[in-house]
């Protein structure tokens, strides 16, 4: 037998009484009402959200799952109801259609998770090294996954363009090796300093023809140029603001709460989805690593010092720091000039060819292992510890690079220099060629053979070299980081596990020991390098796929190394659930980065003779030549307007005026929240107060009922209109007997027996804390909680008394009812 019912709808309401016939069946199922159909549909639908919604019910489990079962079988029944009425098809098909849907969203959700790179294997490390470790590596993926974009615009846009669409290599003699270094252009040596073939390839800015359009597409590849580098940046501050607000969002619960996070930890840690031994061993390491952080927070929150000798110690760790960062940045400022003038030799070898990369990746070996042994003289926390560490690595490359970039640009000054005298002794150079040819051939109307583009006089092409520079501190850095790793971690770790048994101390335990992965090196290694990307990119395009390499290979060879050669921190802390510290480092740099870009684009001429640019008084010139070109002449007559700075200056200030105003008001909004937050604190602390204080007050009274005379004592309920008193029950008259009773017990317990003017009574004394948890009520055995009865034993038979004070009390039931007792029976 089929019904229908609905609760609260279809309670009373049958569709079918009969089993036997299916036409009864049909006409009883269309006989409903459209506005049946359409709360019977709204019933559905609520019993769909129920059973999407069931996690989130504080509810047991078995309750759930009985809702969940009554859900189901109820949206089961009904839902072929619904579709065979009017509209039966449409219905069925968008019931069709949204199972599908739910299930095509679960797939793909199940598909991104599948296809996030290198995610168990972080997870793996995290389980082992904890979620500081991790942090890296997760940044480590966010770089990869950006500079990727990055390859894809400067090879799609640049690159592959000029490869298909240029002129060939040897057309022409930017895209040609000198005659002079044709002998030494495929030496291993040359290479290695990417000079020969590589300088004249399209890893470089000078390789790139100044055509306005090239190829049966006519694309603008001058234009191109210029708008990819602005672009890379451009993409790149999006990217990272964006990463940083969402990260905000995600880490808004940093600063936990602090309470049972040890219970909370312990039991509800295990995922009991876990169905691989190998991942259940994870999970457990990640559970004690976890314990580990939560302990070394408790312990730093616990923590008493002697503040004055603490701070001294403070300042003398940055005096020295400071000192530390000065000295290396006149080092590098003292090689990169000496460098300057071993250029005008030509017996060097190779140390003096390399001086520059060879010093700036020592530094950056040797100084963060010098900056975390006077950090130990500050003793801050691990996770502040880290952030010091960081900001005075971060300075440490930031003062080296741009110190490189100022020696840089002073030789920059000079091949300017020397440009121009080329420039013009090459100009001198083709009319003699010209006049020499006509005097030879006693004709000045015949013209000369072409020169082989090997033999044109070149110009230094400053660009190049600049470009050259920042891909040797590249792949210099590479070097030195991969060698560090094999040396210093996996060498270390080999002598440590085969030489332990048979040396004169324990390895492990004292000196090498194994080593621990460097996070602040690693991080700000990471950061220095994209630096390097952003700046050197634009001189030299192939600077950005070298970048994609290393961090595709870092990735393995790190992951590898951690895991077979480092052990986990001794002070293991827990990593903010927000790389937003990372982020803002690396908006800090992409800042700084721009800057030499945009002065090279504004302010320096482009080289006469090699890149797209060439010919132009400045490199930004092309955009004005398109706008010329290419664009209607009122949009020209915008841009000038537009570039005004009167109006560029107000523009700015509005700018900085909307970000102040932004600033405050999410300043508010973060007070108000924190406000918010005690506010919800509080009102969970007093309710837990009130529960522990009912608690304790249930408690004293369960106690006091056990001291209360013999329930015989107290008057039972008499027959309606006993006393013949009108308007007065019995039964109230008990009741107040009953709770008079109760209140001179408690009087005589809880007064002080001074103020009862009973010498023999005493209190109860109650100890504990008022609100605590769990807080019980001490009752002293030695001490009687009420004055002892002064009524003499009784020994007649039970019987009525008429009314009057009960024997050995003086005290009267209010309103001077009669009771019951023991009394003698009155005689009439």
């Amino acid at each position: 037998m089929i019904t229908l019912t609905t609760p609260g709808i279809l309670t009373s309401r049958t569709l079918n009484r009969s089993s036997s016939d299916s036409n009864s069946d049909s006409e009883s199922e269309q006989s409903m009402s459209e506005g049946e159909m359409a709360r019977l549909m709204e019933e559905v639908e609520e019993k769909k959200k129920l059973i999407s919604n069931i996690r989130n019910k504080p509810w047991r489990m078995k309750r759930r799952l009985q809702h969940l079962k009554d859900a189901q079988q109820f949206v089961d029944k009904f839902e072929g109801a619904l579709g065979k009425g009017k509209g039966r098809k449409l219905y069925a098909y968008k019931v069709m259609m949204t199972k599908k849907w739910i299930k095509f969203q679960r797939d793909f959700e199940n598909f991104k998770t599948a296809c996030i790179p290198w995610e168990r294997k972080i997870k793996e490390v995290e389980s082992h090294f904890g979620s500081s470790v991790a942090s890296y590596f997760i940044f480590l993926r966010w770089m990869y996954g950006m500079n990727l974009v990055l390859f894809g615009f400067t090879f799609g846009l640049v690159v592959i363009p000029e490869v298909l669409m240029g002129l060939p290599y040897g057309s022409i003699p930017r895209k040609t090796v000198p005659r002079a270094e044709q002998p030494t252009a495929m030496d291993y040596s040359v290479l290695m300093d990417f000079g020969g073939y590589c300088k004249y390839s399209v890893l470089f800015y000078g390789y790139y023809n100044n055509q306005r359009t090239i190829g049966f597409l006519k694309f603008r590849l001058p234009l191109s140029y210029l708008m990819v580098g602005v672009g890379t940046f451009g993409y790149s501050l999006m990217v990272v603001i964006r990463t940083m607000a969402k990260n905000a969002d995600v880490g808004g619960g940093d600063s936990e709460d602090g309470e049972f996070t040890f219970a909370w930890k312990m039991f509800t840690s295990w995922d009991y989805l876990i169905g691989n031994a190998e991942t259940a061993d994870n999970k457990y390491a990640s559970i004690t690593t976890s314990f580990k952080e939560s302990i070394v927070d408790e312990q730093e929150n616990q923590k008493d010092e002697n503040i004055h000798l603490r701070r001294f110690l403070r300042v003398l760790a940055n005096v020295l720091i400071l000192c530390s960062l000065g000295g290396s940045g006149y080092l590098i400022y003292f090689v990169v000039k000496r460098s300057q003038e071993f250029a005008t030799r030509d017996d060097l070898s190779w140390y003096e060819k390399n001086e520059v990369e060879i010093v700036m990746s020592l530094l950056g070996l040797v100084c963060p292992p010098l900056f975390e042994t006077i950090a130990e003289l500050e003793d801050y926390h691990p996770r502040i510890a880290l952030k010091w560490q960081l900001g005075r690595i971060f300075a440490l490359f930031l003062g080296n690079l741009y110190t490189f970039l100022f020696a840089l640009f002073d030789e920059v000054n000079a091949k300017l220099d020397e440009e121009e005298s080329i420039k013009n002794a090459s100009i001198w150079a083709m009319k003699e060629y010209y006049a020499n040819f006509s005097a030879y051939n006693n004709d000045t109307s015949a013209t000369p053979p072409p020169i082989n583009p090997a033999d044109v006089i070149r110009g230094p092409c400053w660009e190049t070299t600049v470009g050259i520079e920042f891909v040797k501190l590249t792949v210099s850095d590479i070097q030195v980081t991969y060698l560090t790793i094999l040396i210093g971690d996996f060498l270390r770790a080999v002598v440590v596990r085969f030489l332990n048994y048979c040396w004169c101390w324990d390895l492990e335990a004292g000196f090498p020991s194994y080593g621990e992965f460097d996070i602040s090196g690693n991080v700000l290694g990471l950061v220095f390098n994209q630096g390097m990307i952003w700046m050197g990119a634009f001189y030299a395009p192939g600077l950005v796929g070298i970048n994609v390499l290393r961090l595709l290979t870092s990735m393995y060879y790190q992951c590898w190394a951690v895991m077979a050669c480092n052990v986990p921190h001794e002070r293991v802390f827990k990593a903010s659930k927000s790389n937003n510290f990372y982020m803002g480092l690396l908006l800090l740099i992409l800042f700084l980065s721009l800057l030499p870009v945009v002065y090279t684009i504004m302010t320096l001429p482009p080289s006469f003779d090699c890149g797209p640019f060439s010919g132009k008084t400045k490199m930004y010139d092309v955009i004005m030549e398109t706008i010329d070109l290419d664009l209607p002449a009122f949009m020209g007559t915008l841009f000038s307007y537009a570039a005004n700075p009167g109006l560029i200056i107000p523009a700015v200030l509005l700018m900085v005026l909307a970000i102040y105003y932004l600033n405050s008001v999410s300043e508010a909004y973060k007070n108000s929240n924190m406000e918010l937050k005690k506010k919800m604190q509080m009102q969970r602390d007093e309710e837990k107060n009130r529960r522990n204080n009912t608690n304790s007050t249930n408690q004293v009274m369960k106690d006091l009922e056990d001291l209360l005379p013999n329930r015989s004592l107290v008057p039972t309920p008499a027959p309606q209109g006993a006393t013949g008193e009108p308007g007065c029950s019995r039964g109230n008259r008990d009741e107040s007997a009953r709770r008079w009773v109760a209140a001179v017990t408690l009087r005589r317990t809880l007064l002080p027996a001074d103020a009862k003017g009973d010498p023999g009574g005493k209190s109860a004394k109650v100890t504990g804390k008022p609100g605590a948890a769990g807080g019980a009520v001490t009752l002293q055995k030695d001490v009687s909680l009420a004055s002892p009865n002064p009524r003499t034993a009784v020994t007649r038979p039970p019987g009525p008394r008429g009314p009057g004070p009960l024997p050995g009390n003086q005290l009267q039931v209010p309103g001077g009812e009669a009771g019951r007792g023991r009394g003698q029976p009155r005689r009439q």
